[in-house]
């Protein structure tokens, strides 16, 4: 990926599947900080993963609330993540979370972190702002799914895997709307400005690390790149 910073959407279902999954975050910190010693940057978005849905589901349970309340309570829960790969990270990491993707900080840090940004999307569009923000072409969408498939696997034990596809293409297979706690591999708002700014998204599966590892080496790796 030559020069440019590595922007990565890191899906709230790696770092908080059920509990928060410490074996994997300290693989992917040996991994990120094994490039920053070749002198790589990073953004790293963070998602919100099972936190964000018992509180979103909690909160429903309780009272009737908006979908603009539930998208705060979603963002707050994206940056809460955020928090603990930056700690995590420490001294590499800038001190502060990134609450603004179009306002990226000089630092001499070489990664930031940030999260979800505000209601009406998930935190993919702040990776593609954060993206643009510093000139990356790439994202890469780390989730716990393997491949974007032509239906949900999930429901269709048939649903075939698809190793490359076009915006629009890709944008007729998801839903056209947003709402908080949407499941899709990347999110509708932001798949729309992705298209329009000409970036490539690349969805994998986070598990086994080595898969990331030979994205970012220039090798074969299991994916789907959205283009």
């Amino acid at each position: 990926m030559k020069d440019e910073t590595i922007v990565i959407s890191l899906g709230g279902s790696l770092i908080i599947p059920n509990q928060i999954d410490v074996g994997f975050l300290k693989e992917f910190k040996k991994l990120i900080l094994s490039y920053v010693e070749k002198g790589k940057k990073f953004i790293i978005i963070t998602g919100g993963g099972k936190t964000a849905r018992i509180y979103i589901d909690a909160i429903k349970n309780i009272t009737n609330p908006s979908t603009e309340d539930l998208d705060w309570i979603g963002i707050a829960s994206t940056r809460l993540n955020a928090e603990i790969l930056r700690v995590a990270f420490g001294e590499f990491a800038h001190s502060e979370i990134i609450m603004d993707p179009d306002l990226i900080p000089v630092t001499g840090k070489p990664i930031i972190f940030g999260a979800g940004w505000k209601p009406g999307n998930s935190s993919d569009l702040a990776a593609i702002h954060s993206a643009i923000s510093v000139k990356a072409k790439k994202i890469i969408n780390l989730s716990n799914t393997d491949y974007v498939y032509d239906s949900d696997p999930k429901i269709n034990p048939n649903a075939k895997k698809i190793e490359k596809i076009s915006w629009a293409e890709y944008r007729e297979l998801i839903p056209k709307e947003w709402n908080p706690g949407l499941n899709s591999p990347f999110d509708p708002i932001a798949s729309k400005i992705a298209e329009e700014e000409g970036l490539e998204v690349v969805i994998m599966n986070g598990k086994p690390i080595d898969n990331l590892a030979n994205y970012l080496e220039g090798k074969e790796f299991l994916g789907t790149v959205i283009f």
